[in-house]
């Protein structure tokens, strides 16, 4: 008989509850199918964790603040706090551990779940479906991590998971197979996966094949179901491609990689290694024909795209 430990235990049956909830195809229970999937993976990051470090309190291995209480002989020792890590810090703590995870994927699930009980009561069953498929991969290794056979512990729950995996994986192909022959006409965009701005599902499908140009590019969402302009299409795409390089320049400071056009007011302007230019209306900023500095979208002149915001102030009050 197999023994499994508490947090283990809990680990399994909210992966299965989550699935279960799926599989009930109740609008109501779609939210729940969402918050017992994502705890049964939360729960399974730790149970790993855990089991790295086997000589050691679960509570000390997965508390996110220590502070230092004596030790009794003159010295201190670091206590756990009673908060415990969570979607947000598992990726630092694999790291720390020396455990190998995919940290794209974890960060796109946390996305999927905090946007889904954010924007959705009753998210469509596509929208659970794609957040389960898409978690599947982590999940695995996460099973693999903690040597233990996914098949043999979740039971029939593993099918479901295989075949919606499957079916998703299917879907995504055909959505993304009515793009080919865009001329996306930015390297960026040609790289960037292609989402719903309304529920973040990449199940988005071309309206019109018919045309090459990106600016014919209007799309459907298969999971909500609203159009998506090809503006707004694009705009998603990239600032989903440049999430970490905004949150790093950001936090760091330096240039951000992504800018809202000056000339067409799109948010597609991408100053990014070598490419230089709006991935909407093709706007490549040079230099300031006055004083010759490098031009960035958000430096220049409201009326003049050739000209930096300084020089047409002190050019305007010339006049």
């Amino acid at each position: 008989m197999m023994i499994m430990s508490s947090l283990f235990e809990n680990a399994v049956q909210s992966i299965q509850l989550g699935v279960e909830d799926y599989q009930a195809n109740d609008p109501k229970r779609a939210l729940s199918a969402v918050r017992n999937f994502y705890a049964g993976a939360l729960l399974l990051a730790k149970e790993v964790l855990v089991r790295a470090a086997p000589n050691a309190e679960a509570k000390d291995v997965l508390a996110t603040r220590y502070k230092p209480v004596p030790d009794g002989s003159g010295g201190i020792e670091y206590e756990g706090g009673n908060r415990t890590i969570d979607f947000t810090d598992i990726g630092e703590r694999f790291k720390d551990f020396g455990l190998s995870i995919d940290y794209s994927a974890l960060k796109d699930l946390n996305r999927i779940r905090t946007d889904i009980e954010h924007l959705f009561t009753n998210a469509p069953r596509e929208v659970v479906r794609e957040a389960i498929s898409r978690a599947f991969p982590f999940v695995v290794d996460l099973f693999r991590l903690a040597d233990e056979q996914p098949h043999i512990l979740l039971g029939d729950v593993w099918q479901v998971m295989l075949e919606t995996r499957e079916l998703y994986e299917r879907e995504l192909k055909e959505c993304g197979d009515t793009f080919d022959g865009v001329d996306w006409a930015s390297a960026s965009m040609a790289e960037a996966a292609l989402s719903c701005p309304e529920c973040q599902s990449h199940l988005v499908e071309r309206t019109d094949r018919s045309r090459s140009s990106h600016e014919y590019a209007d799309a459907t969402c298969r999971a909500c179901g609203i159009k998506i302009s090809a503006e707004k299409l694009i705009e998603t795409a990239l600032e989903a491609h440049f999430e970490a390089e905004s949150y790093a320049a950001a936090r760091e400071g330096g240039g951000q990689p992504l800018y809202q056009c000056p000339e067409c007011g799109v948010k597609a302007y991408v100053q990014w290694n070598e490419e230089n230019g709006c991935a909407w209306c093709q706007l490549k900023l040079g230099e300031c024909s006055r004083c010759e500095c490098g031009l960035i979208p958000d430096d220049v002149a409201f009326e003049d795209s050739s000209m930096c915001s300084y020089c047409a102030h002190v050019m305007s009050k010339d006049d």
